[in-house]
C-alpha cells in the first residue's frame, strides 16, 4: 500500500514518535543513581548518556511495557549489567579527559 504524503505526514509520523531505544531509560536511571548527590552539569550528564548509549546495542521499541513483558529475568539482568558497565566506562572516560 502506498501512502500519500499527506497521510504519511499526519498518521505515520505521529506513530513514529513512540519509537525509542529501550536502553535510553535504563541509562538515564543508572546515571541518576550513580550521579546522585554529585554536582554534575547537564552537559556532563548528556555526554555520559551519549557515550554509554553508543556502547550499547540498540533495542528500538514502541512501548516499554511490551519489552519488559517479553524479557526473561536473565535477559533483564544482562541488560542491567551492560548498562551499569557502559555508564561506569562513560563516566571514567569523561573524568580522564577532563584531567588531561
Amino acid at each position: 500500500m502506498l501512502l500519500s504524503s499527506d497521510n504519511y505526514r499526519g498518521d505515520i509520523l505521529s506513530d513514529l514518535d513512540s519509537i525509542h531505544n529501550f536502553y535510553e531509560s535504563l541509562v538515564f536511571d543508572e546515571l541518576n543513581r550513580v550521579i546522585a548527590g554529585r554536582n554534575a552539569s547537564s552537559d556532563y550528564i548528556a555526554d555520559a548518556a551519549c557515550i554509554a548509549l553508543n556502547h550499547l546495542p540498540p533495542r528500538y521499541i514502541r512501548h516499554d511495557v511490551d519489552m519488559m513483558f517479553y524479557l526473561s529475568p536473565s535477559e533483564k539482568a544482562e541488560m542491567d549489567d551492560k548498562v551499569q558497565q557502559a555508564v561506569a566506562n562513560a563516566i571514567e572516560l569523561i573524568e580522564q579527559r577532563s584531567t588531561e
